[in-house]
């Protein structure tokens, strides 16, 4: 592994024109690259935010984006996280939210189905079913890249639930990578919050790529950031599509470690439900 390396963070204004959404991402791709970043990261949905999922979904690993994005992995030399993309799922009509993950030579290092649906359904107020449109996975990821660390992988609405970033802390995870299009009312309250807890409790930097502007159905909330295993963020995005970047520095994320024993001091042991909930 590189001990100390740039990342590369990508905030989107993703819409329905999947052409002109990868063409600023390849834009924003030769940024970070020149910037030194060694692992660029994208936000949930880069290609296409609309409202039309399952009639944008491709195939991975030989669909057109993937193919575009494996070129700029190879072309920069750089560990590519494409944020999200929907993929076609031959058993259900409904695709899925998939991470990929791409070398610098242009193969499919990992791949993640986006576990957890946003599901919520508030009484005389809005409804709002995921699972509808997507087909949740059902396998935790994580990748070790051999050089920019190893990867803990996740999408979104999957941030509130704390036992799946445990686990894969625990399967040795030192970056999360969080891509998301989170709306503004819980951004503001919820989305820093969680993203610094989940870099604490784990000791590991956390990387989160957001979608800026305004979708179909809200305001996304932006504030792109990427987090330190101490919880500091060290670096956040502007109200508007840029490239951030940050540097990870794996030896200190051991050092953090050595200060703070989560990991160690767990008591599995007493962990178990008396009765399944």
């Amino acid at each position: 592994h590189m001990k100390k390396f740039t990342v590369g963070v990508i905030q989107m204004d993703s819409q329905d024109n999947v052409e002109k959404n990868l063409q600023t991402a390849v834009e924003f791709i030769g940024e970070a690259a020149a910037r030194g970043a060694k692992l660029i990261a994208m936000p949930e949905s880069m290609n296409y935010v609309g409202t039309d999922n399952a009639g944008h979904a491709e195939n991975i690993p030989d669909g057109p984006t993937f193919c575009l994005m494996a070129e700029q992995a190879k072309k920069h030399h750089v560990w590519l996280h494409c944020g999200s993309i929907y993929e076609k799922n031959e058993k259900d009509p409904r695709p899925y939210n998939a991470t990929m993950v791409i070398s610098p030579e242009g193969e499919l290092a990992a791949k993640y189905h986006k576990i957890h649906p946003f599901d919520v359904i508030i009484p005389d107020g809005p409804v709002n079913k995921e699972s509808d449109r997507i087909c949740p996975g059902s396998e935790i990821v994580t990748v070790d890249t051999g050089e920019v660390g190893c990867l803990g992988l996740s999408i979104c609405y999957d941030i509130r639930f704390a036992e799946m970033y445990r686990i894969m802390a625990l399967e040795g995870a030192q970056l999360l990578l969080t891509p998301a299009d989170f709306t503004m009312p819980t951004g503001k309250d919820h989305w820093e919050t969680i993203l610094r807890t989940r870099a604490i409790e784990n000791g590991c930097y956390v990387i989160a790529p957001a979608q800026y502007g305004v979708k179909p159905n809200f305001q996304a909330y932006a504030n792109s950031v990427v987090i330190d295993p101490w919880g500091n963020v060290i670096a956040r995005a502007s109200n508007r599509p840029q490239v951030i970047t940050a540097e990870i520095d794996l030896d200190y994320l051991a050092q953090v470690r050595r200060q703070i024993f989560t990991l160690e001091n767990r008591r599995p042991d007493v962990y178990s439900l008396a009765r399944k909930i």
